[in-house]
């Protein structure tokens, strides 16, 4: 696991820029740097030794030295993809996974992504091709940034590398800031500078001849398989469940599990613990307040598996971490589990170095409860009196108190006004169109009027070959709210924190067999997450299969009222807030007071401040991170 950045051009790059890059990748690889320098290329890396602690060092090498790559992930098939290319012939110096990449180069060309079983971001350069090779894992566990500088092209795991370049002014890309509005993240490929790219997950890219070229490697195919016996089902998904925890496990460095209580975590940790010669140590995290606390789950799976088993409680103190939160996610983020899960990753991180997750449970098996509700309300087509419904829903949520059940009524009718790919992200949004509009100065609204963020859902709804409603919002996450909120948040908080999160359930082989479950497997009479719950009922009690799911959510909106109060007022009405030109204070100071007076505004209001603040932490001169003594500290 580690962070790596680098310079490839026509020129010979800076190796001391591409070390300061890395010296800002620190807390992702504390145990060791690589640098690479040639005629055209610089490629460096920091490192978090896991397995091979003691040879696999980077960047890695073919046997002649033309093609070096740096990696940062984990492929879990490494010990097969060894010994296959040693078969062929090939050289290896380490034991590790890192070197395999050049190998296969070697052998398959760009299309050795194909071969990989993981999570990985990684740039490996072929001085003969003068080829840059970029790649990103399948379901985009690990980041990679990039942007085009003069005849050359940068790269890093995080964008605060790439603002080291001399002569780089960030500037906040509108169209970006319209999405962020949207959906509480920066959907790739944008990044929230001008200029700045994500390579989407299951991508590659290839720059040659000065030509950067982006092109789609994987996708996820839920064309629906017949499921000829359901016990065989269930026998067959603890299998595949049980194969990709096995290949989690390996790793020279203390080892364990976060644990929420949810159905998710909870099956990881069985099948740990069925399959380690030790008690597995996991992980949980609560709240004073008992609506968002489910450490009592945790504990009855704790205790049933003989864990060693740690506990810390999150309060709203945990907002002195929001600004060095803004330094490590590098863009607003605006998911506020990201308290929790970073504190969660701070705890682990006093006790082991690696951890697995749930992460993608509730994508391959439907586990949301918006599943369920798209499911009844598919069964109503958009009306053609579309249009008059959605203002009559409109009005009536406008003219209805913030609690009250005609509301509920005016939101639903709203929603049944629009066809289904529209609805769910609907659902999904924070603010709608007319919403962001009205909060924007008049120059940025005629700018943004015409570019609809929902397209970008609606767009993956489109290409989905899934047979029904939900078979394709579960595709529409997978490609969109996984890899964009929930990977990029549990990436960033472990990674602060010099951990490594692996993800069982983002087994290639286990989604892909996941996709192909037919709904009726995975929401059946509102009920979600159907067979994998019958697939655990041997594994956990039935009060952690059966409970609602809660999700890992704080208590923001008391907390917004309560003791965050003043910092939100701070945030977002002092002067250097109001003078930036990019929101109308006025719009932003009627949202307050609405959620003060009691209408939940909380997730609206947490974007807005997030924006703030990373805003402050990156662009405002005198909040930039400074390298100091090639070690980017975040400034107090």
């Amino acid at each position: 696991m580690c962070g790596i950045a680098g310079l490839v051009g026509t020129a010979t790059p800076s190796g001391d820029l591409v070390e300061r890059m890395c010296g800002t990748l620190t807390h992702r690889g504390p145990d060791g740097s690589g640098l690479h320098v040639d005629e055209r290329a610089a490629l460096g890396m920091r490192r978090l030794a896991i397995v091979d602690v003691a040879g696999g060092q980077q960047p890695v090498y073919n046997e002649d030295r033309t093609v070096v790559a740096v990696f940062n992930g984990e492929l879990y098939n490494f010990g097969e993809l060894r010994a296959e290319l040693v078969r062929r012939g090939h050289r290896l110096r380490s034991h590790g996974d890192a070197e395999c990449l050049v190998h296969l180069y070697e052998e398959h060309g760009v299309e050795l992504v194909h071969r990989l079983r993981g999570m990985f971001a990684f740039a490996l350069w072929d001085a003969r091709q003068g080829r840059l090779l970029l790649a990103r894992d399948r379901v985009g566990k690990k980041p990679l940034y990039w942007r085009e500088a003069g005849a050359g092209i940068g790269f890093a795991s995080e964008a605060k590398a790439l603002l080291a370049a001399p002569g780089f002014v960030p500037r906040v890309d509108p169209v970006a800031l319209h999405h962020y509005l949207t959906y509480q993240y920066v959907p790739a490929p944008w990044s929230i500078y001008e200029g700045v790219h994500k390579l989407p997950p299951g991508h590659l890219l290839t720059w040659q001849g000065g030509v950067p070229e982006v092109r789609r490697y994987w996708r996820l195919d839920a064309t629906p398989a017949p499921v000829a016996d359901e016990a065989e089902a269930a026998e067959r998904l603890r299998e595949l469940l049980l194969d990709a925890v096995r290949a989690r496990l390996v790793s020279e460095r203390p080892l364990g599990a976060f644990l929420s209580g949810g159905v998710d975590s909870s099956a990881v940790v069985a099948a740990m613990a069925m399959q380690s010669a030790e008690p597995v140590q996991t992980f949980s995290v609560g709240f004073e307040d008992a609506a968002f606390d489910e450490r009592r789950y945790a504990r009855m799976v704790a205790e049933r598996y003989g864990t060693d088993h740690h506990e810390l409680v999150v309060t709203p103190s945990a907002a002195d971490l929001l600004p060095d939160l803004a330094w490590h996610f590098d863009e607003p983020y605006a998911d506020a589990s990201a308290i929790p899960s970073y504190y969660l990753a701070r705890f682990s991180r006093r006790h082991v170095t690696v951890v697995l997750n749930g992460d993608g449970g509730d994508e391959c098996f439907g586990g949301y409860r918006r599943y369920a509700l798209m499911q009844g309300m598919s069964r109503v087509p958009a009306l053609p009196t579309g249009l008059l419904l959605r203002r009559l829903g409109a009005a009536v949520v406008a003219r209805t108190r913030p609690r009250s059940p005609l509301r509920q009524v005016g939101r639903a009718v709203d929603l049944l006004g629009q066809p289904p790919a529209r609805r769910y992200a609907t659902i999904m949004s924070v603010f709608t169109h007319e919403e962001k509009l009205d909060l924007y100065p008049p120059d940025l609204r005629a700018q943004l009027s015409d570019m609809d963020s929902w397209q970008l859902s609606v767009a993956e709804y489109g290409c989905s070959r899934a047979a029904d409603t939900v078979g394709r919002l579960i595709d529409v996450d997978v490609n969109t709210y996984l890899p964009g909120d929930l990977l990029a948040k549990v990436d960033v908080t472990t990674m602060a924190n010099s951990l490594e999160a692996r993800s069982p359930f983002l087994d290639t082989a286990l989604m892909e067999w996941a996709a192909r479950l037919p709904t009726r497997y995975k929401v059946r009479a509102g009920t979600t997450k159907y067979l994998l719950k019958r697939a655990l009922e041997p594994w956990l009690p039935a009060a952690v299969l059966d409970r609602p799911k809660m999700g890992f959510g704080v208590p923001l909106g008391a907390w917004l009222r309560g003791e965050l109060r003043d910092l939100a007022y701070d945030v977002l009405t002092d002067g250097t807030a109001r003078g930036r030109g990019l929101l109308r204070p006025e719009a932003v100071a009627a949202l307050l007071d609405r959620h003060m007076r009691g209408e939940d505004r909380s997730t609206q209001l947490w974007t807005l401040m997030q924006f703030e603040l990373w805003h402050r932490r990156f662009l405002d001169s005198a909040a930039r991170p400074a390298p100091v003594g090639g070690l980017a500290v975040p400034p107090a």
